[in-house]
């Protein structure tokens, strides 16, 4: 599903344009690194660093059971991911809004898996066992999350232009 764009004026240059979904989509797919926020039941934030896929429309991610996003998690949904460069006047900052969802189906963790390994060329390697992943030499299993965005922003640097993406 293609989403709503629209430039954001009051935070973009003069003259800037939106900037286009395929773009920002292509941003997110080749992100090496991404960071995700998620709220502690008193309302706290957490962020820490992570890897992404993105597959189907939608980004994933995995965790240990007993990590703090997974505790998080079990009480608020509702989370931020947020990828791009630590420079000011190049490239593009993406943050995805949504809800992680736990992805238990045994051939949609079987292509994430794959997906996860050929992103990394290897380095990420996880077998599917009991509705998660099992990562290899690892004692615990990694449950997986789907975050299907219900809003994109991204942050164009070059010539400044904010630009919102509505699902």
């Amino acid at each position: 599903m293609e989403p709503v764009t629209e430039l954001d004026e009051q935070f973009s240059e003069p003259g800037a344009t939106a900037t286009p979904w395929a773009e920002v989509r292509q941003v997110v797919e080749d992100a090496q690194q991404s960071w995700i926020t998620t709220v502690r039941r008193d309302g706290r934030p957490h962020v820490t660093p992570l890897v992404a896929v993105w597959l189907d429309g939608s980004l994933h991610f995995c965790t240990g059971a007993d990590e703090q996003k997974a505790v998080n998690l079990r009480t608020n949904p509702k989370v931020v991911l947020t990828t791009g460069c630590n420079t000011w006047n190049e490239g593009l900052d993406v943050i995805v809004e949504g809800e992680a969802v736990r992805v238990t189906d045994g051939d949609r963790l079987q292509r994430l898996a794959d997906a996860w390994r050929t992103k990394w060329d290897g380095s990420w390697r996880f077998e599917v066992q009991d509705g998660a992943f099992r990562p290899e030499e690892a004692d615990h299993d990694a449950l997986v999350f789907e975050v299907k965005p219900t809003k994109v922003l991204s942050f164009a640097k070059e010539t400044f232009a904010a630009t919102r993406h509505r699902f």
